[in-house]
């Protein structure tokens, strides 16, 4: 006996049922508890029987669900109940094609209902969102859909250049994983940063760029003495959190290598995140709103960050043929002082490929990093009061020496 239809069956219950118990506690009139499940198992029927009486099943109890939303509507009408929204009427059609969905992909049924579900339920959160993103807000989602959805489609996947390095999909497709993160750390940084302190404020300046939050607050030491300790707690906290970003990164795009060049970078995190907790403790009470971010989606941006990228991968491929692995470090160097994830990308893509040894790649990357460490004290020196680079010089030094003794005694 074949008990695979018995089983969509029962799935398409359990999903009608989820979304059924989420209407019914909204108290919406038109479909609750009932109704959903007997939705979706009418879809699931339908898609059953198709292959015996044809597709035209499928479609007819399409047509029935849509006139039962229209007549019962009509009825509510008259009798002054309608509520203005249409949200649970198109969950209705939408549930049918998930019962139908069930027989052919059950996995994208579950999923598809799932997303419905907490789209229906977090109506409050949506709305409150949605209400706090302002216009600049809004500009950057829709530089976002630019930058990823016209124009990657339209740039050719192909090997260009020296060294066949410079693919211009895959330079772009960088771009646009870069941009989606620094957008979606401006977005919570819009919505909590002002309000939750210095913590969550060291921990999105880190996530959307630590080396402008490095200048705003050196800037700001000039003029605020007595908060000195505070500021350097943040930039010591957007600093460690460039570590937790490095390794997201290497997570995303060279996840063969991750095991491989996560430890000594974790490693350095770890020492990283005991400096900002100890500074953390002291300055608790203090608190401070942070300073306002760059749009992160600007298309100047991006197209500076591709061009960065681009370069540097140029670079480290020119530098290992020509000078080994000193001519890497001396990129890595280099790369540092302007950005971290470009240099991050590039050797971890290659670690992953093959094309470079993953000793050599997270060598590279932490010289990186503490090349970026020096060119913040530098920033320090140059823009904050002189409590202020004390405090950093050494903290700072004390990253240098953790960074150092991961090179040296790191197998």
């Amino acid at each position: 006996m074949n008990f695979l239809p018995f089983q969509h069956l029962a799935v398409a219950l359990a999903l009608g049922l989820l979304v059924g118990m989420q209407r019914e506690r909204s108290e919406h009139k038109f479909a609750g508890v009932r109704t959903f499940p007997l939705i979706t198992l009418l879809g699931t029927v339908g898609a059953l029987l198709a292959p015996t009486f044809g597709n035209g099943m499928l479609a007819v109890g399409l047509l029935a669900i849509a006139a039962l939303v229209v007549v019962a509507n009509l009825a509510r009408q008259r009798t002054g109940e309608l509520e203005i929204g249409a949200t649970t009427e198109v969950s209705a059609l939408l549930l049918y094609a998930v019962g139908a969905l069930v027989v052919v992909n059950t996995s994208a049924a579950v999923l598809v209902c799932g997303v419905v579900a907490l789209l229906l339920h977090l109506k409050p959160q949506l709305h409150r969102l949605v209400a706090a993103i302002g216009e600049r807000e809004l500009k950057a989602i829709m530089q976002f859909v630019l930058v990823s959805l016209v124009i990657l489609p339209v740039l050719p996947n192909a090997d260009f250049g020296p060294y066949g390095v410079l693919n211009p999909f895959k330079i772009w497709l960088m771009v646009v994983l870069i941009v989606a993160i620094n957008l979606s750390a401006y977005v919570v940084f819009k919505l909590l940063g002002g309000r939750q302190g210095t913590l969550v404020g060291g921990v999105l300046g880190g996530l959307v760029s630590s080396t402008a939050a490095t200048v705003s607050f050196a800037r700001a030491s000039r003029s605020e003495v007595p908060r000195t300790a505070l500021f350097a707690t943040v930039i010591v906290l957007a600093s460690t959190v460039v570590f937790a970003r490095v390794l997201a990164l290497i997570a995303a795009v060279a996840a063969p290598a991750f095991p491989h060049l996560a430890p000594p970078l974790a490693a350095m995190f770890g020492a990283m995140c005991g400096l900002a907790l100890a500074l953390f403790f002291f300055n608790r009470k203090q608190q401070m709103e942070p300073p306002e971010p760059e749009n992160p989606a600007d298309l100047k941006s991006a197209l500076v960050f591709g061009v960065i990228y681009a370069g540097v991968l140029l670079l480290v491929a020119a530098a290992r043929d020509r000078f080994g692995e000193a001519g890497l470090y001396t990129v890595a160097v280099l790369s540092g002082l302007a950005d971290m994830d470009a240099i991050t990308l590039s050797t971890s893509q290659l670690a992953a490929t093959g094309q470079l040894e993953t000793g050599s790649a997270w060598r590279a990357i932490l010289t990186a990093a503490l090349s970026n460490i020096v060119f913040k004290t530098a920033i320090v020196a140059a823009l904050g009061s002189r409590r202020l680079l004390l405090v950093m010089a050494g903290i700072f030094a004390l990253a240098l020496a953790a960074g150092g003794v991961i090179l040296w005694l790191w197998p």
